[in-house]
Parts: structure tokens; C-alpha cells; sequence
């Protein structure tokens, strides 16, 4: 297995899905794209427009200067989660989620640094089960999804419409990057930046819960879910959801077996946090992420794993041997001389 750094957690759009927007719009209508001088912005149903849309997503000469610069080799790169379009119909769900990935395919395929992630239209189960079997074959590491499979209208990752998504991801043994939403429907969070210093947490930590109380990780027990910024809230607070089974008996699942399941990214920003989140879980479950290229982005992520109090084997698990294990990264990935 080739050594290297492999960021798990990167947000990417292909400049072809803007170029090439107008030739497929007729397949999503429900979509409007705003284009503003050198910044894009896009509506989707019953939502504001979006917030103007980075050009750092999709610059990746700018992205792999960043990246020589902080020692990551390699990128696994999913969808901006404001782009899912998860308020579309299904069929235009579909559309959309083969569009972009087609359009990130075309962009990444020659593109050793960097193996894609899928989008999928979650908001029908049977639909996002077709995309990612489709991805999968195609050679995308996984998919990244969202917590709210409804969008703006919020839903819920264990309902049972989504089942077909789930049986799929598991028998594919598919690695699942679950990422929060922007809006999380908390008024108290529009003040300070507090949507993404604290809501995205809250959003995150929310979402698993509910699939941990479900059984959704014994019952498809293929899945490799990743979640985002260390697991938000979840390893600090999981003696308090273990205290919740033991008060209800045989109400719901056990969070303690489910916990044990779920794999973590590195966006923690402080090795104290990052050692405790290895003793909660185990190095073998946590792999690097930068949220790049956000400014609440680990602007050096390798730092914060080479800062923390670790063994040899499990640091360098971390920053790249196991999301290789993982994730489907690309055979032809490029490594260092």
C-alpha cells in the first residue's frame, strides 16, 4: 500500500457544472443559476439563493499548491452540501446528482491528486441506491451526503424510504461522508457565525443519534459511515445516550454497539480534542479532514494529528492508511518520491 496523506474531508464543484449549466437545464428546472461577474449563486425550490458560491471549490491548481504546501498527497473531494438539491422531485434529484458527478468525473478522471466522491438524490431512497451503484462502478471513492435527506424541509436519514439506500451502501461495503446542512432550522444560530461555530455540530450530532437509536449501523452493517468534524458532539456525549438506554430497556437500539461502528474525520483543530476522540473510539476509526476551502476549514490539518500525543503506527493510520482502507481511493493515486 503506497504511503500517503490523504485528506478525507475537502468540498469541490467541477467549473463544468457551471459551463455546461445552460445545455442540461431543461433536465432540472427547478434550479435557477445566478451568475454574478467572476461568483455564481443557485436557487432550489422554496429556497433563498444560495450564498455566493467560493471559486476556491473549484480551483484545483490553487487547491494542489495549498495541499504541497501543508504535506496532504491526495484529496477526496465531495459537493458543496448547499448544491445537493435534495428539494428537488426525484427525478430531478437524479438528474441533477448524475449531472454533477459526471461533470466532477470528467474534471478529476486525469487528475491523480484527487479521487471524487458521489452526490446522490437523497431524497428518494431507491434513486440514491441506483447513483451510488452506478458511482461506485465507476471508480468514486464513495459519496458524501447530507444529514437532512428533505433539504430545506428537513426529513430524517432512518426513514424508512431510505432503506433502499442503505441495503445498496451496505452491500457494496460503500464508505458514506455524512456532512451537516447550512440551514438547521435554529433561530438562536443567526448571530456570532454560530452556524457553522455550533450548529453544524448540533446538526450532525442530531442525525446520528437517530440512526443509532434505529439500529441503522447493525442492521447494514457493510456501511463505513464517516462523519464530519470529529463526530460533532457524539464522542463527548455518548455516556449520556448510553444513560438513555439504560433508562428506557430494550426501547431502541443500543448506541453503544453503534457508536463503535462509525469512523470520524480529523477536524477538530486541537490534538487534546483529537487524542480524546482516538481513546473514545480508536485511531483505526479516524482519518484526516481539512473542510477545505472554508474559512472554518483546518487551514493545517496535518499539524494538529503530528501535534497530538499518538503512537507511530497510529498517526500515520490517521493521515492516510486508513482512509486508503476505507475508501475506494483511486489505484493510480499519485505518491510522493
Amino acid at each position: 500500500m503506497k504511503t500517503l496523506v490523504v485528506d478525507v474531508h475537502a468540498h469541490y464543484v467541477s467549473q463544468l457544472a457551471f459551463d455546461r449549466f445552460e445545455a442540461h437545464a431543461a433536465q432540472f428546472p427547478g434550479i435557477t443559476l445566478a451568475r454574478d461577474g467572476k461568483t455564481n449563486r443557485m436557487q432550489f425550490p422554496g429556497a433563498q439563493m444560495t450564498r455566493p458560491i467560493n471559486p476556491k471549490l473549484s480551483d484545483l491548481d490553487e487547491r494542489i499548491r495549498w495541499m504541497d504546501e501543508k504535506g496532504v498527497d491526495h484529496q477526496l473531494l465531495g459537493l458543496w452540501t448547499d448544491l445537493e438539491g435534495y428539494e428537488l422531485t426525484p427525478e430531478q434529484g437524479l438528474a441533477w446528482s448524475r449531472y454533477i458527478n459526471d461533470c466532477a468525473w470528467e474534471t478529476l478522471r486525469d487528475q491523480p491528486r484527487f479521487t471524487p466522491l458521489a452526490t446522490v438524490p437523497l431524497q428518494d431512497g431507491k434513486l440514491a441506491a441506483e447513483v451510488l451503484g452506478e458511482a461506485m462502478e465507476r471508480g468514486f471513492a464513495g459519496a458524501m451526503i447530507g444529514t437532512q435527506p428533505k433539504g430545506i424541509l428537513g426529513g430524517n436519514l432512518d426513514d424508512p424510504s431510505l432503506d433502499p439506500f442503505w441495503e445498496t451502501a451496505s452491500k457494496l461495503g460503500a464508505a458514506l461522508f455524512l456532512h451537516p446542512m447550512f440551514v438547521c432550522g435554529e433561530p438562536r444560530l443567526e448571530d456570532y457565525e454560530l452556524v457553522n461555530a455550533a450548529g453544524r455540530l448540533a446538526d450532525s450530532t442530531i442525525a446520528v443519534s437517530r440512526l443509532l437509536y434505529s439500529g441503522h449501523l447493525l442492521r447494514f452493517p457493510g456501511v463505513k459511515l464517516v462523519v464530519a468534524h470529529g463526530g460533532a458532539a457524539l464522542p463527548y456525549a455518548m455516556g449520556r445516550l448510553g444513560r438513555n438506554n439504560d433508562a428506557f430497556p430494550n426501547k431502541f437500539a443500543d448506541a453503544r454497539k453503534g457508536f463503535e461502528m462509525l469512523f470520524f474525520d480529523s477536524c477538530v483543530f486541537e490534538p487534546a480534542a483529537l487524542e480524546f476522540l482516538c481513546r473514545r473510539s480508536s485511531p483505526e476509526h479516524v482519518m484526516l479532514g481539512s473542510d477545505i476551502p472554508f474559512h472554518i476549514g483546518d487551514p493545517d490539518p496535518v499539524k494538529v494529528v503530528e501535534g497530538a500525543y499518538l503512537r507511530n503506527a497510529d498517526r500515520n493510520a490517521i493521515l492516510g492508511g486508513n482512509a486508503q482502507r476505507i475508501f475506494r481511493v483511486r489505484k493510480d493515486c499519485w505518491c510522493p518520491s
